[in-house]
């Protein structure tokens, strides 16, 4: 008894592979569609809070690391601290903190300190400041930052950053527990295009690495406090 393979079932799995390639690219369409929606939700919310200085009377102010050059605060690290002084002299609030620590091939200086000395250079009195020194990213200062303000027990505190970085910041503190109002730093001349989509592309990132509850070293090192 021969065996045959009928007409008909030949043409019936011809349409398979098709098939599945089309069901394949659909999902991919899907997919791509959410992360655009999600990815544009959060360059919204970044701008938004970029552009806005919700910078209120409160118990402190809290001024985000960036580079240091040998005891000298980066342009950026300067135009933070600039805008702590600025907040500081409208009585703000009566203590600035400095967040930052250092690395090896800092000899020693910290941002924080550098943040601090620098503070004291234009009239903040020493027992006005308090440096904090240990921090090597955007997490592990709010997390110091929320040490701190349980220590001197700092229910308001206005964080000091640049404006793209503030929308994740805010986030973090919301995690810690703590109560914060963003004042983003004054801009610092044209930024070009690539350096733009660059910093806003990073915070996207990490950002959406933070609600996935990833923690992915490398992403978190690009840029962090190294604009300067």
């Amino acid at each position: 008894m021969s065996s045959e393979v009928t007409p008909d079932a030949t043409v019936d799995a011809a349409p398979a592979r098709p098939r599945k390639h089309h069901v394949l690219l659909r999902l991919l369409g899907v997919v791509l569609l959410i992360a655009a929606i999600w990815f544009g939700w959060v360059y919204t919310q970044i701008q938004a809070v970029a552009n806005r200085d919700d910078a209120t009377p409160a118990d402190a102010i809290a001024v985000f690391g960036a580079a240091e050059y040998s005891g000298r605060p980066s342009p950026v690290l300067h135009a933070r601290l600039d805008k702590a002084v600025e907040l500081y002299q409208e009585q703000i609030a009566p203590i600035v903190i400095t967040l930052g620590g250092g690395s090896d091939k800092d000899s020693g200086k910290t941002e924080g300190g550098v943040g601090r000395d620098y503070l004291l250079a234009n009239g903040i009195p020493y027992n006005k400041i308090v440096a904090e020194t240990y921090s090597v990213d955007t997490e592990q200062q709010v997390q110091r930052l929320a040490l701190i303000a349980q220590r001197l027990h700092l229910e308001h505190i206005v964080v000091v950053s640049d404006g793209t970085h503030l929308f994740r910041i805010a986030e973090l503190c919301r995690r810690a527990g703590l109560n914060v109002y963003t004042s983003p730093r004054a801009r610092l001349g044209n930024i070009d295009d690539y350096d733009s989509v660059k910093r806003t592309t990073h915070e996207v990132l990490s950002y959406t690495a933070l609600r996935l509850d990833l923690h992915i070293s490398w992403l978190h090192r690009w840029l962090e406090g190294k604009n300067g």
